[in-house]
């Protein structure tokens, strides 16, 4: 079957970005090594952005929507994303461009032999305050789920749609997304991307929710690892 990748891109008050997203994933698409269909889902924003999203979607066709009736967060939003995605790859990545659509040929080039494929942010372009917290949730994340990874929360992400389709999303559950395709016995690998500071909007996190909240969700996925459900089916008639 041949790869097609959608790229989920979350919104939530993003219209000072989203004139740039449009220029961006454009581009992107005309030059990937495969078929991109780009997918914004509205998590409940209050400023002009589904006004601006509708125009684009209107005027290009690999551009669609999902819009949220209230704000759910990123969690609910990327599972929206994954729920409905009908190409075999999807991917994500934030709707603050700090990171560049043009990356995801790099991580295209692990997808057949791996399940997920995640970026690495090399030399991070944010504040000392916001690196550090990042550092060290990564770091208690890591303790817990064993995954190996450096940055899982790095947006820019491609999953086998199978794989992802699968993932019993919970909030907080976007930081866990390579544990929780290691509990699907799926392969994991994490690539060397660029990253770029934000020039337009307001980030969405503060130091407090980057620090307690992946501490508290880490509880929530070692509860899930011992409930998880995994099998493969042998024979069917």
């Amino acid at each position: 079957m041949e790869k097609e990748l959608t790229i989920v891109v979350p919104v939530y008050n993003e219209e000072d970005n989203l004139e740039r997203v449009e220029k961006e994933l454009a581009a992107y698409a005309k030059t990937a090594k495969i078929p991109v269909k780009v997918l914004f889902v509205n998590d409940g924003s209050k400023d002009k952005s589904q006004e601006m999203i509708e125009k684009i979607c209107t005027d290009s066709e690999i551009f669609n929507f999902v819009c949220f009736a209230e704000n759910r967060g990123l969690s609910a939003a990327i599972k929206a994303g994954f729920d409905n995605t009908e190409t075999n790859l999807v991917g994500y990545i934030d709707s603050d461009l700090q990171t560049a659509p043009a990356d995801f040929d790099l991580l295209l080039e692990y997808i057949g032999e791996y399940d997920l494929v995640t970026g690495v942010r090399a030399n991070r372009k944010d504040s000392f305050v916001k690196n550090m917290s990042s550092k060290i949730a990564n770091g208690i994340r890591r303790t817990f789920t064993k995954d190996g990874m450096d940055d899982t929360g790095c947006p820019l992400k491609i999953i086998k749609t199978d794989y992802a389709k699968r993932i019993p999303m919970f909030k907080g559950l976007h930081r866990f997304l390579p544990a929780m395709i290691l509990l699907q016995e799926g392969k994991i690998k994490q690539v060397p991307i660029q990253h770029f500071p934000r020039i337009a909007g307001e980030a969405k996190y503060g130091l407090w929710n980057r620090l307690l909240g992946p501490l508290m969700d880490c509880f929530a996925y070692v509860w899930m690892k011992k409930k998880y459900i995994n099998y493969s089916i042998a024979k069917k008639g």
